[in-house]
């Protein structure tokens, strides 16, 4: 079974607990803000890195790789309320909010944080001696100063820095998948620091640059989001071609940091194909110009 089905297979059974006994219409709004899925780029980046380690516990990555991408879905409900970017679409689909309203818009995404952290709970009984430090990679990376809610609050700011921005909003995410696929894997952590930040931040510069150049029915989300909101970008900081210069830095970084292992040249060849996705085809400055990017969160 490839990655993506297994991931896909582990997140309906991961639902189908909570949506037994849970009023109806949170039952939906749950499943509308995790399928369809986009490229799953976070939950699959664990899971490879966990096999190029090694692949000591893959029920454990799995566990890992589901966890961090129920966080990522509820962070994508919060970046779509009306109180931050108010977006009417997401992966091509009408936002939770839109659908069924802020009120169980909100609650969705409690309900996908509590349940990611309830599956990294159910864990420590299986794997005693990983499942602490699985726990607590995955905490910072949900939380602040360098996760995902830092990352969000951010945007609150009159003056960002745009790397710890990047960084936290992003990057924590990709970071902790990287970190937790080599802990189930077996593999040494500490070779494995900062790849993920790297690869954060690809994606972001590679959405900002979407944001700037794309069309709502190619990237399935609305476009020009960062200049409507007041919000620093990669295409802001450093133009369109410093973003496009960035980025393969940063791709080109990532991809020789990873460090020697059993399944190195795999992994490698994985992150060319990711990269080749991220990097859009023309460099067109035009606003109404189509990018075809493929990958979407």
């Amino acid at each position: 079974m490839d990655a993506y089905t297994r991931i896909e297979q582990a997140l309906e059974a991961s639902l189908r607990p909570i949506s037994t006994a849970s009023p109806p219409r949170l039952t939906r709004a749950l499943r509308h803000a995790v399928f369809p899925g986009g490229a799953r780029f976070r939950p699959r980046l664990c899971l490879e890195v966990a096999s190029a380690s090694g692949d000591a516990n893959p029920e454990l990555a799995l566990t890992a790789a589901v966890a961090i991408e129920l966080l990522h879905c509820a962070s994508l409900v919060y970046d779509d309320l009306p109180c931050f970017d108010d977006a009417p679409l997401r992966r091509g689909q009408p936002t939770v909010h839109v659908v069924y309203g802020e009120e169980l818009a909100i609650l969705s995404g409690n309900a996908l944080i509590v349940r990611a952290f309830e599956l990294l709970g159910d864990s420590c009984e299986r794997w005693p001696q990983l499942a602490g430090p699985m726990l607590g990679l995955i905490a910072r990376a949900a939380g602040s100063p360098y996760g995902i809610t830092a990352g969000q609050a951010w945007e609150s700011e009159p003056r960002i820095n745009l790397r710890a921005y990047h960084r936290a909003k992003t990057g924590a995410l990709f970071e902790a998948a990287v970190l937790a696929g080599a802990l189930a894997g077996g593999g040494e952590r500490a070779g494995w620091v900062g790849l993920g930040d790297r690869l954060g931040e690809a994606y972001q510069v590679a959405d900002d640059l979407r944001d700037a150049l794309g069309r709502p029915d190619i990237i399935g989300k609305p476009v020009g989001q960062d200049a409507t909101h007041g919000r620093p970008s990669a295409v802001d900081r450093l133009g369109l071609d410093g973003a496009v210069g960035r980025l393969r830095d940063l791709l080109d970084g990532a991809i020789h940091q990873v460090p020697d292992c059993e399944g190195r040249g795999e992994l490698i060849t994985l992150l060319r194909g990711w990269a080749e996705h991220l990097l859009p085809r023309t460099q067109r400055a035009n606003a109404s110009a189509q990018v075809p990017f493929i990958a979407t969160a």
